[in-house]
């Protein structure tokens, strides 16, 4: 576990499947640890496709999500808030970062995740910047690229 204000910073590098596809299975996995998330896009297309997915990526189980924009949402109680704004209202331990959206550094979370596809220039090129200066502030870094069946696999 990290200190506070000292994140581990997860990179995963799409090839394979959507974000929506992707983001699921490592929002359970944040779940099953006891964490809550803070899932962050300044695109509004983005958030209503990840809260789409969320409710039907696994007929197996349920993925307690809700998105900030939402009438009525007390988002502080949300185990997974999907938001715009990247403060940390629901108390998460972890922020998915998507679509370029931006976080200090030395943010009060125990991981960031950042999750860009292959095929978008400018937020690949985000995420390189901000893996510069994580590791470059001596922060625990972690590079996955997804493999052909839609896995991740660690990168050098």
């Amino acid at each position: 576990m990290s200190e506070p204000g000292q994140p581990e910073w997860w990179f995963y590098h799409l090839k394979r499947t959507t974000l929506e596809q992707a983001a699921g299975p490592l929002l359970e996995k944040c779940l099953e640890r006891g964490w809550r998330v803070l899932a962050v896009s300044p695109d509004i297309r983005r958030r209503g496709a990840l809260d789409a997915a969320l409710w039907t990526y696994n007929d197996q189980s349920f993925l307690p999500h809700g998105q900030a924009e939402a009438a009525g949402l007390d988002a502080s109680k949300q185990p997974v808030l999907i938001t715009e704004a990247p403060e940390n209202v629901n108390k998460a331990a972890v922020a998915l970062l998507m679509d370029g959206a931006d976080m200090p550094i030395h943010a009060e979370f125990e991981r960031c995740m950042v999750m860009f596809d292959d095929g978008d220039a400018p937020v690949r090129g985000k995420a390189r910047s901000l893996y510069k200066a994580a590791s470059d502030a001596g922060l625990t870094t972690r590079y996955f690229q997804q493999t052909e069946q839609g896995g991740w696999k660690e990168a050098g």
